[in-house]
């Protein structure tokens, strides 16, 4: 298959387009470059070292025997995304280029406003453009659990059958979004599903939990990123990077909150099996794609027991909750659809952390030298 990564230099993407090239997929994609810009704002790093995009793209041809076509491309350039799409005519168009950062969106107006523009007016310029240059292809587009919010109803995937006076219909599940960045994305699945009812376009929706992991190469020109700061590193990650520096581990309020979790190499297994068994011609479906449901007290746990491993000290200390959130709420949510494709997860979760640890050690000064960008700052209320 032709595949075209929007956002091709993320955590993500860079990591999907050596997975799929290695099952020989032609890979294509473009990216703005912005994760790299938005991390420094940030007052941080990647904690694993990554090179510039050219750097990592003269790694891939020699690695993978053939280029990555990439574009430095920002998908609310219109004219350029079409052009783009019109000359790569993609059988597959994979959607990760937006802002995936909760507290980013919270920080004040400029930056939610921002991440609304960014992600939502991205993803209708790519809704028309693949109208326009490429209507066969499937859109499979990165959206998020945190779209559902908490309910206190197990999570379908997608929609769900309702009753109301008598009458019966197959909705939407309600999204209860928890940020500015959560209600874009809720924005985007509302867009895609219309685009497809309206133009007869294909696309899988993939309602992903909190992915976690390093994805370390021998050439260190082909690592992923792992960022640790307070708005893009989610959480499993970030404690691995304060577990290597001796920083307690911080979880947010009591550390009871419940989420869906999945480790790098099982999101990209998932992602694959999406591309490669593309949905029908007008059929908008949605995958939740998680491994498994655990607490932040669970993963905190999870990366003390792995740090005894190494000799480490880990303290875990809770801090005052800096967002608005249930902290104590019922979670189940279906997933069922990538495992009837095929999903078997990988390694288990500790062992993941271990590796993660192993991984990070090396640069733990590179780490303790922005140690500070882990503790929270940004408040989900002002007053």
């Amino acid at each position: 298959m032709r595949v075209f990564i929007a956002g091709a230099d993320g955590y993500l993407g860079w990591t999907l387009a050596q997975h799929l090239a290695r099952k020989g997929h032609v890979i294509g994609g473009a990216d703005a470059l912005l994760r790299r810009g938005w991390v420094e704002e940030m007052g941080s790093v990647s904690a694993i070292p990554i090179v510039p995009v050219d750097e990592r793209l003269a790694a891939f041809g020699e690695h993978f025997g053939e280029p990555l076509r990439f574009l430095e491309l920002n998908l609310c350039d219109h004219a350029a995304l079409c052009v783009a799409l019109a000359e790569f005519q993609p059988d597959v168009v994979v959607h990760l280029a937006e802002c995936p950062s909760a507290p980013y969106s919270m920080m004040d107006f400029p930056h939610a406003d921002f991440v609304q523009r960014n992600n939502v007016s991205g993803t209708l310029s790519l809704l028309f453009a693949m109208r326009d240059h490429c209507p066969k292809a499937h859109l499979v587009k990165l959206g998020t659990m945190g779209e559902y919010g908490t309910p206190n109803l197990d999570i379908p995937e997608g929609f769900f059958e309702v009753e109301y006076r008598g009458r019966r219909d197959r909705l939407p599940f309600p999204r209860q979004a928890g940020s500015w960045y959560h209600w874009s994305k809720v924005f985007d699945s509302h867009h895609v599903d219309f685009a497809c009812r309206l133009w007869g376009l294909r696309a899988t929706d993939v309602m992903q939990g909190v992915v976690y992991g390093t994805w370390c190469d021998t050439d260190m020109r082909l690592n992923t990123r792992l960022d640790f700061d307070e708005a893009f590193g989610t959480a499993l990650n970030r404690f691995c990077c304060q577990a290597v520096i001796g920083q307690p581990l911080m979880p947010y309020g009591k550390g009871t909150q419940l989420r869906g979790f999945l480790s790098l190499a099982d999101s990209m297994q998932c992602l694959t099996l999406a591309i490669e068994n593309p949905a029908a011609a007008g059929e908008y479906r949605v995958f939740n794609q998680l491994r498994e449901v655990l607490s932040i007290n669970d993963l905190a746990q999870l990366v003390r027991a792995a740090g005894q491993d190494f000799g480490l000290a880990v303290e875990i200390k809770l801090q005052n909750n800096p967002r608005v959130e249930a902290e104590a709420h019922h979670y189940r949510p279906d997933s069922q659809h990538l495992r009837a494709l095929g999903f078997e997860p990988s390694l288990p979760i500790d062992e993941v952390v271990r590796n993660m640890i192993a991984d990070l050690l090396p640069h733990r000064d590179r780490i303790a030298d922005h140690a500070e960008r882990l503790a929270p700052t940004v408040r989900w209320r002002t007053s």
